[in-house]
């Protein structure tokens, strides 16, 4: 592969990871990505309506309450963030 090619690859990753906070970025942990994803799910649940009324419908509960329950998962939806081992 030439170094050209690479540099045009590395060049285009690094410019939809600057313009999608969603993709994240060549030093993302698991958890960040992880974190990503359940926002991003719970956001889509939260923005379709119907994907929120299957969600109250199943839990039982109005559909007010079953956005605001899903808003406040998205405050941290995979818990704490891992303590950073410092080198």
């Amino acid at each position: 592969m030439s170094s050209e090619l690479r540099y045009t690859a590395n060049t285009q990753q690094e410019n939809l990871f600057a313009r999608y906070t969603g993709t994240g970025h060549a030093d993302i942990t698991k958890h960040e990505w992880l974190v990503h994803q359940q926002r991003d799910t719970l956001a889509s649940i939260a923005g379709h309506a119907p994907l929120l009324s299957f969600l109250a419908i199943a839990d039982g509960e109005a559909i007010g309450r079953a956005k605001f329950e899903v808003t406040e998962k998205m405050l941290q939806p995979c818990g704490p963030p891992p303590l950073k081992d410092e080198d």
